[in-house]
């Protein structure tokens, strides 16, 4: 018989290391999706473990040379084993659907977080207002920008701990998926349409973010760095870094984003011209010169925020 090598076992365990950033949340919904897994999991486990330990007892305990087990040919029913293997198994199979229907929607990535679900205490100043940030999947890059603060940046991002974000998110390439895994959901990203996502960091931290979604020969260096500040003036802080970079978000500078590039260093736009996410959208639905309008400040006309057949929400995010 082959022995198997200490270094075979040990890569059996390598996939789990994807897991660690999903395992190890910082956000309250990254934390609420754990508990779901652990839950789900263990009650799981109330079937598969009994059914494998007694899958091995019943083969050693009937084993040919063991004559002290009891023989039973004409066995054929029993009341209790009945009831035990379809009772139990439905109670769980009940219990799951319940608390799976229960946070799907309390997970929904377009629902807004309320203070109790963040685990937060109201901030006064800030009357817990969600900080807005657009997400533009770009070949090979993720375009972020602030409508409020009017800056933009390239694979960073930056909000206060326990504030709520709110990301409003789109791509100007093929579908992507924007993750950032120690916060929770990820989401996708698709050309024409607007997605949405709530999240929050309840400790202050860089986390990796990322696409995990198959995208082209870039798709393995479209990572990012989120940056959940300690304080609000850390965060104001952050602003006047990206300020001083002194580069405009325009025409110009969206054409040269536009183009296919890999492993792009953090860039920071000090100004943002018009309104470049509208004007991603609109390229896409028929607008014509809604791109050239949007950078120089027109008014573009709304865009739906789905396409025609695909209502809802929860489909979009896992």
């Amino acid at each position: 018989m082959r022995r198997v090598s200490p270094a075979a076992l040990l890569s059996l365990a390598l996939p789990l290391g994807g897991c660690e950033g999903v395992l190890n949340p910082m956000g309250a919904v990254g934390e609420a999706e754990r508990t779901l897994i652990f839950t789900a999991v263990g009650l799981m486990l109330l079937v598969v473990v009994p059914v494998i330990v007694l899958t091995l007892w019943f083969a050693w305990h009937y084993r040919a040379s063991n004559t002290r087990a009891r023989y039973l040919p004409d066995f054929h029913h029993s009341t209790a084993i009945e009831i035990t293997v379809w009772a139990v198994p439905c109670l769980i199979i009940a219990i799951l659907g319940y608390i799976t229907f229960e946070t799907t929607h309390s997970l929904d990535p377009y629902r807004p977080l309320t203070t109790a679900e963040a685990g937060v205490v109201p901030d006064p100043a800030a009357a817990n207002k969600p900080l807005e940030v657009e997400v533009v999947a770009l070949d090979w890059k993720w375009l972020f920008i602030y409508p409020e603060q009017h800056v933009a940046t390239i694979n960073e991002v930056a909000f206060p701990v326990n504030r709520p974000v709110d990301f409003v998110i789109t791509s100007d390439t093929v579908m992507n998926s924007f993750f950032i895994p120690q916060l929770g959901t990820q989401i996708y990203a698709m050309a024409g349409m607007k997605t949405q996502l709530h999240l929050i960091a309840n400790k202050p931290g860089t986390y990796f973010g990322q696409s995990a979604n198959f995208s082209g020969d870039g798709f393995s260096d479209m990572h990012f760095n989120a940056i959940a500040t300690a304080t609000p003036a850390d965060f104001d802080t952050w602003l006047d870094h990206v300020r001083a970079s002194g580069r405009a978000l325009d025409a110009g500078a969206i054409a040269e984003l536009e183009k296919p590039t890999i492993a792009v260093p953090a860039t920071y736009f000090g100004s943002v011209e018009g309104n470049p996410f509208q004007a991603y959208i609109d390229k896409f639905m028929g607008k014509g010169e809604a791109m050239r309008d949007a950078m120089h400040g027109a008014d573009a006309a709304p865009a739906g925020e789905t396409m025609p057949g695909m209502s809802g929400h929860s489909g979009m995010g896992n």
